[in-house]
């Protein structure tokens, strides 16, 4: 399955709101929908800059700034955004979009590891240039320590059972051998949902310090947009989102005030603009766009 832009229009209007020029940030290039989208919008003075971990990502993004001069890709994640932008001597953007999701092709590459509807060896890396696999991982982590991350990032209510039996397993060497040991220590499935599915994600997240890197990029994104910049992010899962979701309200609220005492200073950094959801018609097109959100606000400031 090719890779198909979640909520695509959505996250590039809100970004630009209705800019033509300026430098724009992709903080998750994946294979360049979005980035695309917001070049075909931009002037010839504008610049859009992007950022990813995957070498197949690099590659593809590579070959656009290769056709587009505008067009800039820098191999980091977006947990290094402040400290890449300084190192490139860009002070300030004018907006920043990030798409939390895997892409299709990380899922539907057997080799990448992915997924328990491809067999391939049990990687999971965004950058599979360095760090543990998912394999090794497994291997390192205590049984306890298992079950929280499957508990906490999967938010799977049999973790310890899933958490035992792929201990008791040892070394597991491919995503169909750990979908089916999670697959029988599973007690009760979900309807159409496979049983392996949260203790995938669990793993994943952990691997790639997903959660992480969110909560570092946000602040950094903040600090670095323009008064009246925009900052749009899609999220997949719950855990995501409430993060995005509870750093706007906190970047957006003003402190309660206290009865007699003195007023507080307005240090508000954000405005929340909306949350939007797929239409039918996405969904019913691109199935994986089921469960994304988009939050958007921006950049409050003279």
């Amino acid at each position: 399955m090719s890779h198909i832009s979640v909520l695509l229009n959505e996250t590039v209007n809100a970004v630009l709101a209705e800019r033509q020029t300026g430098i724009f940030i992709d903080a998750t290039f994946g294979r360049g929908g979005h980035t695309r989208e917001l070049l075909s919008r931009l002037d010839e003075q504008a610049r859009v800059i992007a950022f990813d971990k995957d070498p197949q990502a690099l590659a593809t993004a590579q070959q656009l700034a290769q056709e587009d001069a505008r067009f800039q890709i820098i191999h980091a994640s977006f947990a290094e955004l402040k400290q890449q932008l300084q190192q490139h001597d860009i002070p300030v953007v004018d907006g920043i979009m990030a798409d939390l999701g895997v892409s299709s092709p990380q899922l539907d590459q057997a080799e990448r590891g992915f997924s328990f509807m491809h067999d391939g060896p049990l990687d999971m890396r965004m950058d599979n240039s360095q760090g543990q696999t998912a394999a090794q991982w497994l291997l390192s982590m205590d049984e306890t320590d298992l079950a929280n991350v499957i508990f906490k990032y999967g938010e799977e209510r049999y973790s310890r059972r899933i958490a035992r039996a792929i201990k008791q397993a040892g070394l597991i060497e491919t995503t169909a051998q750990l979908a089916e040991i999670v697959k029988v220590a599973h007690p009760k499935w979900e309807k159409h949902k496979h049983p392996a599915t949260r203790t995938f994600q669990a793993i994943r997240i952990a691997i790639n310090k997903e959660l992480d890197d969110v909560e570092n990029f946000l602040p950094q994104a903040v600090e670095m947009l323009k008064p009246n910049g925009r900052l749009a992010v899609i999220s997949f899962h719950s855990l995501e989102d409430r993060l995005i979701k509870q750093f706007i309200q906190k970047s957006s609220t003003l402190p309660e005030q206290d009865w007699g005492m003195p007023q507080h200073i307005d240090n508000r950094t954000l405005k929340k603009i909306a949350r939007i959801a797929p239409s039918d018609v996405e969904v019913k097109q691109n199935p994986r766009s089921r469960s994304a959100w988009l939050r958007v606000a921006e950049r409050l400031g003279a």
